[in-house]
């Protein structure tokens, strides 16, 4: 006769910490970047590819001016928006880091976020698909279903690090002291370029990830996410 597992504590731990504690400073200091960043937009508002000039002619995109409401600060300075800006880079960078190694410690990654071969199979994404559009969100043996997996992998190791390393390219100190770094996006117009597409993805995923925590129960994963207990 097997025997059956002990059942699951009501308020057993479901985030740690460290995981905890730099989702909140992420979230406060992605914000700050991202409004300081459109107000910096706003003193040139084109992109550019490769190491094109500032011609209208050569660019690929036009922005939009941004509103003071969504920008800091709400009027036009750059100076103001590049200070501010700087200095949530500066802890947005450090926090990354810092959750990276931690996590690498912990095991974090490979427990909750690294995700099977088989789970890239075209079946098995549109079963999680087909799941997500029945609001089942808990579908899965782990933690976190595949496609939130997929997802945070996504942000965390690819657009989070772009973000900070475009950043650096775009910096005329940092092309001095490092020019190969400008290279390897083709030039600071790209690198900028890059950084703008990858904010914008960000914000993508912010709006998604606000919008499962509404549909999935938004009080037990705030109380999960402050205070690290599943929701009761």
């Amino acid at each position: 006769m097997s025997r059956s597992a002990p059942p699951r504590p009501l308020h057993s731990p479901r985030h740690r910490l460290t995981t905890r504690l730099w989702h909140w400073i992420n979230f406060a200091s992605v914000t700050v970047l991202f409004m300081s960043g459109l107000n910096i937009s706003n003193a040139h508002p084109r992109l550019y590819w490769g190491k094109a000039g500032f011609a209208p002619e050569d660019a690929w995109a036009f922005i939009p001016r941004f509103p003071g409401w969504a920008t800091i600060p709400n009027y036009y300075s750059l100076a103001i928006a590049r200070d501010w800006h700087i200095l949530f880079a500066w802890i947005f960078a450090v926090s990354l880091t810092v959750f990276m190694i931690v996590s690498l410690i912990n095991r974090h990654f490979y427990r909750d976020l690294t995700t099977r071969w088989r789970e890239w199979r075209p079946g098995a994404i549109g079963a999680d698909i087909r799941a997500h559009l029945k609001l089942n969100f808990a579908h899965g043996a782990r933690k976190y279903n595949f496609l939130q997996r997929a997802a945070y992998g996504l942000v965390i190791f690819v657009m989070l690090p772009l973000m900070i390393l475009t950043g650096m390219a775009m910096s005329p100190g940092m092309e001095a002291s490092w020019p190969w770094l400008s290279e390897i996006f083709l030039g600071r117009q790209s690198a900028r370029s890059i950084h703008f597409l990858c904010a914008w993805g960000l914000f993508a995923f912010l709006i998604l990830h606000v919008a499962m925590v509404l549909l999935s129960g938004p009080i037990g994963q705030l109380k999960a996410m402050i205070f690290g207990k599943e929701p009761e």
